[in-house]
């Protein structure tokens, strides 16, 4: 029975130690998330390249060296989100994560409308309102509802090869991220 209860408090007694230890870490990760990593590019609203150099003391973000790619925070509390883009590229594709990093919704070019970057990211309430009187700048989105009110996209771009690096440049420089009104 000593034994037994020996085994329990050392158990206990370890398992405080790596709670404590967990509880007292978290402020050293906690500002290395991506939703903090992208605030760092500049203003919600805006596109913003996504470099693979991080900045000093930082880790550089893991890419693929053939894509480019650009993000875009965004608040869809009072407003849906409305995400085009304009151009041509071997191939293009986009995701939608919540504040926390969690991936809700991917598309490419291979999926999309007539391979154009155009979505309206929505509550469920700002949705049913869309799906009432869809405005015109919405007419051939597609709607992704979201049970979010923060969130970020990411848009990456293939590039081939250099003869195609300033067409992907092109494409990702028209990407827009704006309210819808």
């Amino acid at each position: 029975m000593g034994k037994l209860a020996r085994a329990l408090l050392f158990g206990l007694v370890g398992a405080g130690l790596v709670h404590i230890a967990v509880v007292l870490l978290v402020p050293y990760y906690s500002d290395r998330n991506a939703w903090s990593r992208i605030s760092a590019y500049g203003n919600a609203w805006q596109f913003h390249p996504v470099a693979r150099e991080g900045a000093p003391g930082t880790r550089p973000l893991a890419l693929d060296p053939l894509f480019q790619a650009a993000a875009c925070r965004f608040d869809i509390t009072d407003l849906p989100a409305h995400i085009t883009g304009v151009g041509t590229t071997p191939y293009w594709s986009i995701s939608i994560y919540t504040r926390q990093g969690e991936n809700i919704y991917s598309i490419n070019d291979r999926t999309a409308i007539a391979d154009q970057l155009d979505l309206v990211v929505a509550t469920p309430l700002q949705m049913i309102e869309l799906n009432k009187t869809k405005p015109a700048a919405a007419e051939n989105s597609v709607l992704i509802e979201a049970e979010i009110e923060e969130g970020f996209v990411v848009v990456r771009s293939f590039v081939p090869d250099d003869s195609w690096k300033l067409q992907v440049d092109s494409f990702l420089k028209s990407t827009s991220c704006t309210p819808l009104l």
